[in-house]
């Protein structure tokens, strides 16, 4: 699998852009803030349908501009797709494939495959569990483009709880016998069963996710790290104690799943209701990460941390190669960031990868053999706020 045409309208900081890739490495370089990393950011969000630098959509959008478009052709064993996405700063967006257009955007996920390395990967091990979730709901999506319909209806679902927990908090606390109370308490409890069935399904999917992807983690940081405690993730549920007191023990069904989110959403109603925000459910579960005995945040090491995050990318690449599609591997700025032994296992990877796409400073030497393996180099430079770029010995693109 590769990307064969890169197209972008109005996207961050270009105007315009119509690039030509191809299989092998392909290397933007350019200083610190003139558009090289817009560019394999596009990649990225047309494969996940989110940014890897910012959680909305209006960033990606340029200055002035109402929308962004990116189109991308992909090349799948001989066949060729090309999609579009129109990216609004505020309003749903649309998308579609070749020339048919598609109800929702979310039917692109997984027409093109990616896994992306950047500096921002520290926050896998050190940030808060979103950073977590997000990696382990787009990887799911990837692999299984229904879960990813299931997150975003859940996450519709979950605002209008929310919505209703702090917008109707007296009129809910007057309860059953009192018209109005019990009229808002019918409300909620339709949203319960709602987010129960959705819940219970966005959790199931991590934990079949976590199952095929943990021992490719631990693996990989056995290889990035030999001389360090073993690395294991396991995954935190706020229904972790009601699905023990219901099955007896970790279930993935999502019948169990969703009767124990029902019972701890009943549990944990008058909480719920002095808090004015949903306490239990998938958005506020985590994937810890484990080195030996200890949790990787806060105990680890920097250099532990930067294995940890790289492990847990390339568990991902190992993961979506043994599905059977090798994903386009996307290198930004992570380089100058490691040492010799984690550029070595990068490198060992990038290798044997169909397409490469590498973002540099001017002037970074890429390491081992995988400056031979250069197939194109562009520079990117920016000119009065409007980035510009440049195949080495072509004119401007």
């Amino acid at each position: 699998m590769y990307v064969s045409q890169l197209d972008l309208r109005d996207f961050r900081s270009w105007p315009e852009l119509n690039v030509e890739l191809e299989p092998g490495v392909t290397v933007f370089a350019g200083r610190n803030g003139h558009g090289k990393t817009n560019i394999v950011e596009a990649v990225y969000y047309t494969s996940v349908l989110g940014s890897h630098r910012v959680s909305t959509d209006a960033p990606l959008v340029r200055a002035g501009a109402e929308n962004a478009r990116v189109s991308a052709t992909i090349i799948n064993e001989g066949r060729a797709l090309t999609t579009h996405l129109l990216l609004k700063a505020s309003g749903a967006n649309q998308a579609q494939i070749n020339r048919t257009r598609l109800k929702s955007p979310r039917e692109l996920a997984g027409v093109l495959r990616t896994v992306m390395f950047s500096p921002e990967d520290l926050r896998l091990v050190t940030g808060e569990p979103a950073e977590r979730r997000r990696f382990l709901d787009a990887l799911a999506a990837l692999r299984t483009r229904r879960l990813g319909g299931v997150k975003a209806d859940y996450d519709k679902v979950l605002r209008q709880r929310n919505a209703l927990l702090k917008r109707s908090n007296m009129v809910l606390r007057r309860g059953y016998n009192d018209a109005q109370g019990a009229s808002a308490l019918s409300t909620l409890d339709v949203w319960d069963g709602q987010l129960a069935a959705l819940g219970a399904q966005v959790i199931a999917g991590r934990l079949s996710l976590i199952d095929a992807l943990s021992p490719h983690i631990t693996e990989s940081y056995t290889a990035v790290a030999p001389e360090s405690r073993p690395a294991a993730v396991h995954y935190s549920s706020t229904l972790d104690k009601a699905v023990r007191e219901l099955a007896g023990e970790v279930s993935h069904d999502p019948a169990i799943l969703e009767a124990a989110m029902l019972a701890e959403l009943g549990r944990r109603r008058e909480e719920e209701l002095d808090r004015g925000t949903t306490l239990v459910g998938p958005h506020r579960d985590d994937l810890v990460l484990m080195l030996g005995d200890t949790p990787a945040k806060g105990y680890a090491s920097h250099g532990e941390t930067w294995s940890f995050a790289l492990s847990l990318h390339l568990g991902e690449y190992a993961l979506l190669v043994q599905d059977g599609v090798e994903p386009v591997l996307i290198l930004d700025d992570v380089f100058a960031e490691l040492d010799a032994k984690r550029r070595e296992r990068l490198v060992h990877v990038a290798e044997g990868a169909e397409q490469v796409l590498i973002t540099a400073a001017v002037g970074d030497d890429l390491p081992g053999n995988l400056d031979k393996a250069v197939s194109a180099r562009y520079t990117v430079r920016m000119e009065e706020g409007v980035s510009r770029i440049e195949r080495s010995g072509a004119t401007d693109l």
